[in-house]
């Protein structure tokens, strides 16, 4: 079966799932035709304190989530650290050279080795204004890691993070479904560059009572009082962007 194909196949399947326990069962199938054992997709979370908004699909050794869990290592996983310094995927062999590994690191790794996880890659998945996430594929300790599929599993990776957040939390819908108009974007868009009314009053070209109704309008629309949460809403919605808060 040509590579390729095993992505194409996966992402026509995933279109059409509305669950994520069908999401896991195509997500391990794919996997195990790409030579992996184990499969993870996740938020990078602890779950025991904020798994309500997040999402957890895998097929690892029940007894490694637990020890997971225990410890919280949502948040401070090896791999996971890895991946927040990274937009492509990454062997799990690469990671000394991405972080810093630590005792407890190196311990954390072992003990994955212990319960039977080999080898793995991983594929980052960050988007502004939710939790970071990754989907990890692995061998376990006594198989190859196949080398000839890590393109595509980045490629089905990223298809199954983006089918787990359509299915599990899609993005907030505006107030009154309105989107911000023109130039309250820009008002929010200097606001979030630091600017204060009178500031953005002399670069618009407009009064400032005027950018203070259009900064009112565009809080009314997201249903937020602050300033700096008006910001994140429109970073959230895709209104604005990082690279348009600092483009000098």
């Amino acid at each position: 079966m040509p590579r390729l194909f095993v992505a194409e196949s996966f992402d026509l399947a995933v279109r059409d799932i509305l669950n994520l326990h069908d999401l896991s069962d195509a997500l391990g199938e794919c996997g195990q035709t790409m030579g992996f054992r184990y499969f993870a997709l996740t938020h990078h979370v602890d779950f025991a304190v904020e798994g309500g908004a997040a999402f957890r699909l895998h097929n690892y050794p029940s007894h490694w989530e637990e020890w997971f869990d225990e410890r919280a290592l949502g948040r401070f996983d090896p791999i996971h650290r890895a991946s927040h310094v990274v937009s492509n995927g990454f062997s799990w062999t690469d990671v000394p050279k991405l972080i810093q590994l630590t005792r407890g690191d190196k311990a954390i790794l072992a003990e994955a080795a212990r319960v039977g996880i080999g080898d793995g890659f991983t594929v980052p998945a960050h988007v502004p204004g939710e939790y970071n996430g990754s989907c990890s594929f692995a061998v376990s300790t006594d198989d190859l890691f196949p080398k000839d599929f890590r393109l595509i599993a980045q490629l089905v990776g990223g298809l199954a993070f983006e089918a787990a957040r359509r299915i599990a939390q899609p993005r907030r819908v505006l107030t009154h479904g309105l989107p911000l108009t023109d130039r309250q974007r820009d008002c929010v868009l200097w606001a979030a560059r630091g600017k204060t009314d009178w500031e953005i009053a002399q670069i618009l070209g407009v009064s400032p009572e005027t950018v203070i109704q259009h900064l009112k309008h565009a809080r009314e629309r997201y249903g937020v009082q602050k300033r700096a949460h008006l910001a994140v809403m429109a970073l959230f919605d895709g209104s604005i962007c990082f690279s348009d808060i600092f483009l000098k």
